[in-house]
């Protein structure tokens, strides 16, 4: 595919590594060629490098075998994942997938990816809902206006809201931005 294909989330293999795709940018300096800026993630030590590729360059992109994973708990292993199927267990380190793991809550099931037979990361939805464990009382007669606070979520999470949201309301959250979407 050519570097103007670039799309978050994608996996792409350059000089033999595989890299997730975190967020890209289509340049078009003045007088100079045009460029796609990108940041991506090493998916083997969980280091992000920024790359630039010329607008035609050719890029190889790679699929990647997904599995239903049940999510069991964190400890100093890192994230321990159950196939419901085979129930065989698989730890992945806080370096791979600990940028998204406040976005799951413990025993939920989520989409594991794997390359030549081990995981690589999660595949998440484009949102999720989590419920508020804490938060400033909501002001009464408050609209959807501009001024937010702070919440704490069920998973540790804490995001802006708005004023007229309350504790123990499940909200839904973006988990490409972590931003406030609406109530659940």
């Amino acid at each position: 595919m050519k570097a103007n294909d670039i799309r978050n989330g994608q996996i792409l293999r350059i000089e033999g590594k595989l890299f997730r795709v975190l967020s890209f940018q289509h340049r078009t300096p003045g007088n100079l060629r045009a460029f796609v800026q990108a940041k991506l993630r090493d998916l083997k030590t969980g280091a992000q490098n920024e790359f630039r590729f010329s607008s035609t360059e050719e890029l190889e992109r790679v699929s990647l075998d997904t599995r239903q994973m049940q999510y069991l708990y964190h400890d100093a292993a890192g994230y321990h994942f159950m196939d419901n199927d085979t129930y065989d267990q698989v730890a992945l380190a806080d370096d791979v997938v600990g940028d998204v793991m406040p976005y799951v809550i413990a025993e939920s099931v989520v989409v594991m990816e794997w390359f030549d037979g081990a995981p690589v990361g999660l595949e998440l939805p484009a949102a999720v809902e989590l419920k508020i464990v804490e938060t400033a009382p909501g002001i009464k007669g408050a609209t959807a206006s501009a001024q937010k606070k702070p919440a704490k979520l069920e998973t540790g999470l804490v995001v802006q809201v708005p004023s007229f949201i309350e504790e123990g309301e499940k909200i839904r959250i973006s988990t490409e931005t972590g931003d406030y979407l609406g109530r659940a």
